[in-house]
């Protein structure tokens, strides 16, 4: 190697080191190009750094809260005012940070001596820095921005979580304020016959029995009533930390009803390939092989290697007699003695991360596949039950209480089979609307896991087996 391709080399790695520098955004741009698509179907902006774009975000803020509040809304409010997020993403800035510091040269190191005698006096001078730093700074480099891409994959994944999140804590809001309302007609239903029956018990047409029944009814109505308000409530409140919003943020109009069910149902081709391609904890067990493959070869070096230095001398004795003057110039190379410890370890460990990281991205793939595959079950299922609900039950719950009104005008039916299949209608819409939330939770939990990250414990059928109630009659 020449001495002019030598100087190229270092020059270069100084170059390297002297165009490091931190995100200006902290790396939000790159997050949101991973996440497009991603954040439950709508083009969703990050929290910015400045002041001016801070102050815009709270005026969009403000307006989407104003007016009903949709889905595509809430998700775009908690992606800008989520102070959790905004945590994680003030976090990924500290780490692009430590990739500038840990690619950077440490500052070389002066050392200035005066020693003296009766003879003379000595003054040292010494420049010394890592030659290692040096020398390793393109890996370094190399493998600090492999580490930064994982860290910003994993942002990512938290940011199309909380979207998710959002989308779930949306439906389970709207739903449950849809479901408090059917409760109101049925304890108005069971008010009425409650009164009807102490107004004829009070005549002596009915009896203290068949009142009581009427009166238990009513208070199973008013107990369901305060569990769906109470559902309400802590649904909002659920979505009020989602959003991030509180004291008169938080008195905002949801929208009165959830989406429709869609016309056809997500094939079920593809989805396991989908989601290997696309989904971000794929990506990012990929890229921490890949960082762990490419440190196996530096590892024994830099364990044996690792105190490399180099130093430049420049010493000047005086006597203090004749006022002689000598200079001594001179240059010094540290280098370890590999006496004891020879790498081994080091290679060793760095080969057993390699396999740790290729077992954790083999198992990452594993469950991805799995996942998706149950999400879309969930999903398929969850959408035959509610068009179940919504196109027969209901219709047929209907048609019994138009039935049993015809019948009571006809005096073939009394006032309280008339009552009972206006619960049991009532109920039926109840349960129609609970379905809906289901399966529109299922349809969160597929897109999740097919292009955003692991949803966790899928939800799906499990919230609506849990609320279900039996139809009242009489």
């Amino acid at each position: 190697m020449t001495a002019l391709h030598r100087l190229s080399l270092l020059g270069a790695a100084l170059a390297l080191a002297g165009c490091a520098s931190v995100s200006p955004d902290g790396l939000r741009g790159d997050v949101a190009q991973l996440t497009a698509g991603r954040t439950a179907g709508v083009q969703a902006a990050l929290p910015a750094t400045d002041a001016a774009a801070k102050a815009q975000a709270h005026d969009f803020i403000q307006r989407w809260l104003a007016e009903p509040l949709t889905q595509d809304a809430a998700v775009r409010i908690a992606l800008l005012n989520n102070p959790g997020l905004q945590a994680r993403l003030a976090a990924l800035g500290v780490a692009d940070a430590e990739r500038v510091q840990a690619i950077t040269l440490p500052n070389p190191h002066f050392t200035l001596g005066r020693f003296a005698n009766s003879h003379e006096r000595e003054i040292e001078r010494t420049l010394a820095f890592s030659l290692l730093d040096l020398i390793t700074l393109p890996w370094r480099t190399e493998r600090q921005a492999e580490r930064l891409q994982i860290a910003t994959l994993q942002a990512a994944q938290d940011v199309v979580t909380l979207a998710a999140d959002t989308r779930r804590a949306w439906l389970r809001a709207v739903a449950a304020e849809q479901v408090a309302a059917t409760h109101e007609r049925m304890v108005e239903a069971a008010e009425a016959g409650t009164e009807l029956a102490r107004r004829m018990a009070s005549v002596g047409n009915w009896s203290r029995l068949q009142l009581a029944r009427e009166q238990a009814v009513l208070h199973e109505a008013h107990s369901q009533r305060v569990r769906a308000r109470l559902a309400a409530a802590t649904a909002r409140e659920d979505l009020n930390r989602r959003l991030g919003v509180w004291g008169t943020q938080a008195q905002y109009q949801l929208a009165a009803q959830l989406p429709p069910l869609p016309a056809a149902a997500l094939p079920a081709d593809g989805i396991e390939t989908t989601a290997l391609r696309e989904r971000l904890d794929v990506q990012a067990a990929r890229r921490q092989l890949d960082t762990q493959a490419m440190r196996v070869d530096w590892s024994r070096a830099g364990a044996v290697f690792g105190d490399i230095g180099l130093a430049y001398s420049r010493n000047t004795a005086t006597e203090r007699d004749g006022g002689h003057r000598d200079t001594t110039r001179g240059w010094e190379l540290e280098l370890p003695l590999p006496l004891f410890d020879w790498g081994g370890a080091a290679r060793t460990r760095a080969q057993a991360e390699v396999e740790q990281a290729a077992a954790q991205l083999q198992d990452t793939a594993v469950r991805a596949r799995s996942e998706v595959r149950s999400a879309w079950l969930t999903y398929r299922t969850a959408l035959d039950l509610a068009r179940q609900q919504q196109s027969q039950v209901v219709p047929l719950r209907q048609f019994i209480s138009d039935e049993t009104t015809l019948r009571y005008n006809g005096m073939l039916a009394s006032v309280w089979d008339m009552l009972a299949e206006a619960r049991n209608s009532t109920q039926a819409v109840a349960n129609a609307i609970e379905a809906q939330r289901d399966f529109w939770l299922a349809e969160t939990d597929l897109q999740l896991a097919l292009t955003g990250t692991s949803p966790g414990a899928l939800q799906g059928l499990a919230s609506g087996a849990a609320t279900a109630t039996t139809p009242q009659g009489h």
